[in-house]
Order: structure tokens, then C-alpha cells, then sequence
């Protein structure tokens, strides 16, 4: 039976409570005044709807129990009150063109006030790349895939994305929260396999598997993928030049259960991928006479560059219940690089001056611990605190031309130790029956390239002002160190009077973001099953932090807009009921910096006076963005029901130079897919196979060729296409 997609919820767990004889099915855990979360009727119909067979055939009803409820109870350690949150339901997950084989950043472009852009990035709420990810609460340190996801979507029993005016136990990145609550085997009982592949050579296998045995439960998945749309191709045309791509993938998750109180769990992922760089033919060559000092470089449309990417990851996670106490305590592990390796035969420095094999890496570990105290029915008090411990490299390999015209080789490399720490408390009290207020403090601080720190105010309003209402009005203040990837230091010097000079020599570091966040909200249910709603956000920022690519490499730099101010307003609307489920979203986004105080020999210096002096609008600013879908299950009471959905992305378009900086607007763009999936339960009449399903999606339904980049703006590499028709089919059978 088909579920709603998303639903779109900026209530506290007390909010929902009282609303859930009309909270759709996507909700996952109500809470009630008292402050203790208890099973609303949408938990069980997930848990049907998700694995039926795996509940029939569960032997263990009362781990069950225990994991429910150990389950209700992380989930309390953070509720996001006051905040806009959108869920995905496993159903909704499985629902979207692609299901488990869609990227994670396809998932949220179906949610409001999503933007995309290349290399797999989306913006939020007119922000760069300031989403974090948390695996069943524990906020994964950053990393430098680019156009690499780590996370599969396969991995995610259900998730959700916050954003607004955040809590205080969201700290670091705070454009939206992207919070995964993975699968497990006490309710992923068996195993499935399947392929999927199609045009382009897409060929991607995967296998899943997840078991229960005593205190013990276990969940893993693997996946391959070989395809030619590895990166986003540079040219309108159907086929990308030289974009052949490979990546491995494996997350498990491994759990104990001591007692009906402790839990123990383990979570642990590798993802190594490696990319060809499309190219772009007709580009004249970086000087006048390099065609004669480089007669071997080949022609810009046959350049080989490739990079590599690698992130490991661990998390080791201790949950426990203690009378009016619950604490989540964990600890964690990042490894992630990036490497780029230059045409071999010079054409990097044919066509650009510079030719470098360059690396960057980045260790994270820390620990993470969250605690919640029932103090009283109208009170719970929440604290808890983050620390990362971050080791960051950079290195690079450059030959690069002299004035004499000659080829020199220039090593350049650094590495520098530091950490990010922030601590928090909160309160939620509802001090009457309708009204829940959510205050606290948090005091966060930097100490890496920069050192910084702040004490953060934060409170959050909800008001159930009538039936099948909720109104939310919210602030905060955020602090934002700067992605400790993404800042890097450079020696300029040894460039000098090279064909890599920059036109600016000053480089000051990259600083941590400072704002003031407004955001106020109306959610109205119209109908059972259909819910209407409306929300407005303002952002000042001091030191707005925006990343960019500069050079061939495609590694994000960062860099500071001295002030900076975002604003916009998102309406949202759901429905659902039986067989039928329809969603729709449009956002309005205006997103402006002026005067960048940092990293400024990345751009040209008469840029850099322009933007001194005027307000100008963010090369990732898209005034308006919009999303839709439906879906509707024939057949949805039989064991072979066929499901057939659909969904629209649009987008006004990005930014792109005019006689200004970022002053012009990519053209717009609406693009369609669409999915047909035929389940047969128990085809082949087997007790070791059970649903054998068999599937067909359509990217790009209207073969429409739309622009993402065109290869001008603030800190924009290269340009990119959006993927042309693509048409792609699988199988899966569970046993």
C-alpha cells in the first residue's frame, strides 16, 4: 500500500501527540505531555508496510519490543522542536523514481526549498553545502566527497530533514540536518539481491542482508556501480566525453542488547570511487606559443583526468536508560581523501598553465553524548556535547611554466591538527496546555586554521492555536566553523613570476560564520490525509561562508563574504489516502554577500573590488525551486501489486557572470521521471524466496537538456548539464 512521500512537520513531539489520529503515515514517534514517547497507529502501519514478511515470521516479539522502544527513546534525545522537518517513510524511500538506487541528494531534492547544482551538491535554504548527515543520532564528521555519496540510500530504515531555526543540540552545520535512521535486523529479517542498470553502461549490482540471533542483530549492504553519468557532462550533447566511473560501496551495522535498558551498536562504512573528468573540446591553450613548447599536450576534447575518493568511517555507540534519564554516548572515525591525477601527457599545463597531481585528506575523530531528563511532566531538560579531533593534509605535485619559458616542478604541502567543540542545554516546557517552549544555550568553539567561539542563544515557540493547527516562530544563533576540508594553506611565493601566478598575492584565513536566524511557520491539516503549510526564514551573516572550485582539481575551497543575508518563505502541501499519494512544494530563496575577506588570490582582483563595495548574489542563489509527485498502487490488497509514480524538479537557475559578478541567471529548467514497479509475492512458490519485484525508471522523461553551471561565476569550475533521458531497469528478489 502506498504511503505519503514526505510529510512536513515543525511541531515538538508534544505537538504531534495531539495531532495523531491526522499525522500522516511518515511520522514515526509521537510524544505526550508528560514527555514520554509512546507508538502512534503510523508506527505499526511502517512497520507493516516496510517488512511484513519479516514481522510474520519474527521469532522474537519481545526483542522486537525492546528495540521499538530503545528506538522511541534516541529519537526523544532530539527532537527537533520548533524546527521544519520533512520525513521519509521507508515506503516513501521506495516510492521515488530509482527507490534504493537513487542517490541520497535525489531523495532531498524533494523536499522545499532544495536546490540542485553539480557535482551532487544541493543547497538548502540559499546556504553552500552546510548540510550535516547523523546515523541514528551521531552527527558524521565532514568529508571531502564532492560528487561522491558515501551514504546509500538502501542503508535508511527512514530519515529526515531539519531545518529552520535548529535546537542547540545542532550544532556546526546548520543549513539542514539530514538525520538517517538505519536499518536493523530485528525488523530487516532475511536478505535481497537485485541489478539495475541501462543506458549509458549502468550496471549496478547490490546485496542486502540483516538477522536476529539472541541479543544479537546484524545489518549489512553492498553495491557496485559502473556507469558513464559518474559526473555531470560539460556539453548539451547525450553522451559526456570521458566520464567513465567506478564506486564501491559497504555500510554495516552490527548491535547488542544487553537488557531491556542498554544497547550497544557499532556502524561502519567504506565507499572508494574513481572518476573521469569530462571534457570540453574547442578550448585554446593557456599562452600564445605553448602549442609549440607542448606539441605532445593532445586536444582539450581528448584530455585524460581522473580522481579518486575514498572515505572510512566507524561509529561505536552505548545507549542506556536510567529512571528519568536516557543518554546516548558515542564515539567516531572519518577518514576521507580526494586525489587528482593531470592529463599525462601535459594537458593541464597545455591549457591552463598548471599541471599538478594533487591530494587532500582529512581524520576526524571524536565523540559525541546526548542526555535527556524528565524533570517533571512540563519539563525536560536535555544537555550534552560534541568534540572532534581533525587532521588535515594537503599536498600537491605542480609543473608550471617560468618566465624563461621553461618547465619547473613545485612541491607544495602542509598539514595542521585541530579541533571543534560545542556544548549545549536546553529546556522544553509547555507552560499550558497548548503552548510548548523550547529554550537553551549553546557555547561552541574552533581551533584549527582559526581560533573562535561562541555562546548561542536559541529558543523555539509552537502553538496549537486550534484544531489540526500549528503555528512556530523561532531564533537562533548560529556559529559555523569553516569546513576544516576545505581550507587549506598556500604558499603563493613559490608561484611567483610563474605561468601560476595569481593576480592578488593575499590570502587571510578562512573564518568561522556568524548569524541571526528567524523563521516562523503555519502548518494547517485541511483534511484528514491532507495538510497545507507555510514558512518564512531570515539569516544575517557575518563572515558567510561560501566553497568554491578553483583550478582543474575538482576540490571545494573555502572562503568568507565579509556580511551576508538570506531570506525566503516555502509553502508545502501533501496528501494522502488509500492507494493515492500527491505532494508539492515551490520556495522562494534571495541569497547576497558583499566584500570577500578570505582566500582572496583565488579571484580576480577586479572582482574582488566590485564585490568590495556591492551587495552581489551568491553563485549558488536560485530565486525560485520547486518539487512534485503521486503516485497510485493498483492492485494494492493483492500479493502482485503494481506501482506507478512520477516526479518534477524545477529550478529558476543559478547564477553566472554578466558585466557583474554573479549577475546573470542560468536559464530555467523542469525536468520529469517516472517509475513503474511490478511485486509478485511468493512467484516462485519457494519458503527461501519470497517478493520478487521487477522495475522500470525513466530520468529526464522529456529528454529536455538543461544547464546546472555554465562554467562562469564566483568560484564555478566548469560548466554542467543535466542528465539526458535515461531509461534504467532491475530486478530484486528477497529471501
Amino acid at each position: 500500500m502506498t504511503r505519503l512521500w514526505f510529510s512536513r512537520h515543525p511541531l515538538s513531539p508534544a505537538v504531534l501527540a495531539a495531532m495523531t489520529v491526522l499525522t500522516p503515515v511518515s511520522s514515526l514517534v509521537a510524544q505526550t505531555t508528560t514527555g514520554e514517547s509512546v507508538p502512534t497507529p503510523t508506527d505499526t502501519t511502517i512497520v507493516q508496510a516496510t517488512d511484513l514478511e519479516s514481522t510474520r515470521r519474527s521469532s522474537a516479539p519481545d526483542a522486537m519490543t525492546v528495540t521499538a522502544r530503545l528506538d522511541r527513546a534516541r529519537i526523544q534525545l532530539q527532537p527537533a522542536t520548533g524546527a521544519t522537518v520533512h520525513a521519509f517513510s521507508r515506503k516513501a524511500l521506495e516510492t521515488i523514481p530509482g527507490g534504493d538506487n537513487a542517490g541520497m541528494n535525489s531523495v532531498l531534492l524533494q523536499a522545499p526549498g532544495v536546490a540542485q547544482d553539480s557535482y551532487g551538491q544541493i543547497h538548502v535554504r540559499g546556504d553552500h553545502n552546510e548540510v550535516q548527515f547523523r546515523l541514528d543520532g551521531v552527527q558524521l564528521p565532514e568529508g571531502l566527497n564532492v560528487f561522491g555519496q558515501t551514504l546509500m540510500t538502501r542503508f535508511a530504515d527512514n530519515l529526515s530533514l531539519s531545518t529552520g531555526a535548529l535546537p542547540v543540540q545542532y550544532g556546526f552545520l546548520q543549513a539542514a540536518v539530514v538525520d538517517i535512521n538505519t536499518k536493523n535486523g530485528s525488523t530487516n529479517k532475511g536478505g535481497n539481491v537485485s541489478i539495475y542498470g541501462g543506458a549509458r553502461d549502468y550496471f549496478f549490482p547490490s546485496a542486502q542482508y540483516g538477522g536476529q540471533s539472541g541479543k544479537w542483530d546484524y545489518f549489512f549492504t553492498a553495491d557496485y556501480v559502473h556507469d558513464r553519468v559518474g559526473i555531470e557532462n560539460t556539453t548539451p550533447s547525450f553522451n559526456a566525453p570521458h566520464d567513465l566511473s567506478n564506486q564501491y560501496h559497504f555500510l554495516g551495522h552490527v548491535r547488542y542488547t544487553v537488557d531491556e535498558n542498554t544497547r550497544i551498536s557499532l556502524i561502519a562504512g567504506v565507499s572508494n570511487a574513481e572518476y573521469q573528468l569530462p571534457n570540453i573540446g574547442g578550448q585554446p591553450m593557456f599562452g600564445d606559443n605553448y602549442s609549440s613548447l607542448l606539441p605532445q599536450a593532445p586536444g582539450s576534447s581528448n584530455l585524460n583526468e581522473r580522481q579518486k575518493e575514498i572515505t572510512d568511517f566507524g561509529i561505536l555507540s552505548l545507549q542506556k536508560t536510567i529512571g528519568a534519564f536516557s543518554l546516548q554516548t558515542s564515539v567516531f572515525s572519518r577518514y576521507s581523501s580526494l586525489g587528482y591525477s593531470p592529463d599525462p601527457n601535459m594537458g593541464d599545463l597545455a591549457y591552463m598553465g598548471i599541471s599538478q597531481h594533487a591530494e587532500r585528506s582529512v581524520m576526524s575523530t571524536g565523540t559525541q553524548s546526548d542526555v535527556t531528563w524528565r524533570v517533571r511532566p512540563d519539563h525536560t531538560i536535555r544537555f550534552g556535547f560534541q568534540v572532534f579531533a581533525e587532521r588535515n593534509i594537503t599536498k600537491a605535485d605542480a609543473t608550471v611554466f617560468n618566465d624563461a619559458n621553461q618547465q619547473v616542478n613545485i612541491h607544495t604541502g602542509n598539514g595542521r591538527t585541530g579541533d571543534i567543540y560545542g556544548l549545549y542545554v536546553q529546556d522544553e516546557w509547555q507552560p499550558v496546555r497548548n503552548l510548548t517552549v523550547n529554550y537553551g544555550l549553546r557555547f561552541d568553539g574552533v581551533g584549527e586554521y582559526t581560533d573562535e567561539h561562541q555562546l548561542s542563544p536559541r529558543i523555539n515557540v509552537v502553538w496549537r492555536a486550534w484544531k489540526g493547527a500549528a503555528l512556530h516562530a523561532g531564533y537562533s544563533r548560529y556559529f559555523t566553523p569553516p569546513p576544516f576540508e576545505v581550507v587549506g594553506g598556500t604558499d603563493l611565493r613559490q608561484f611567483a613570476n610563474t605561468s601560476a601566478a595569481t593576480d592578488v598575492s593575499r590570502s587571510d584565513t578562512v573564518k568561522a560564520e556568524r548569524d541571526h536566524y528567524f523563521d516562523a511557520g503555519i502548518e494547517q491539516v485541511i483534511l484528514p490525509g491532507w495538510r497545507v503549510s507555510v514558512d518564512a526564514y531570515y539569516k544575517l551573516a557575518h563572515n558567510l561562508i561560501d566553497e568554491g572550485q578553483f583550478g582543474a582539481p575538482i576540490i571545494l575551497s573555502g572562503f568568507n563574504y565579509r556580511r551576508g543575508q538570506v531570506n525566503g518563505y516555502e509553502f508545502s502541501t501533501s496528501y494522502d489516502h488509500g492507494p493515492l499519494s500527491l505532494y508539492g512544494n515551490f520556495a522562494w530563496s534571495r541569497a547576497i554577500g558583499k566584500d570577500i575577506t578570505s582566500a582572496q588570490f583565488n579571484f580576480d582582483a577586479d572582482d574582488l573590488k566590485y564585490i568590495s563595495q556591492h551587495w552581489i548574489h551568491l553563485d549558488h542563489d536560485q530565486r525560485w525551486t520547486a518539487s512534485a509527485g503521486g503516485s497510485y498502487t493498483f492492485f494494492y490488497r493483492s500479493g502482485h501489486p503494481t506501482r506507478v509514480s512520477a516526479t518534477m524538479v524545477y529550478g529558476s537557475g543559478l547564477r553566472q557572470d554578466s558585466d557583474v559578478p554573479n549577475g546573470g541567471v542560468i536559464p530555467q529548467y523542469a525536468t520529469f521521471n517516472m517509475s513503474v514497479v511490478q511485486s509478485f509475492r511468493d512467484l516462485f512458490h519457494s519458503r527461501f524466496l519470497r517478493t520478487t519485484q521487477l522495475r522500470l525508471d525513466v530520468t529526464n522523461l522529456f529528454d529536455h537538456p538543461y544547464m546546472l553551471r555554465s562554467g562562469t561565476g564566483v568560484g564555478v569550475g566548469a560548466p554542467q548539464y543535466g542528465l539526458r533521458r535515461t531509461i534504467l531497469t532491475g530486478i530484486s528478489q528477497s529471501f
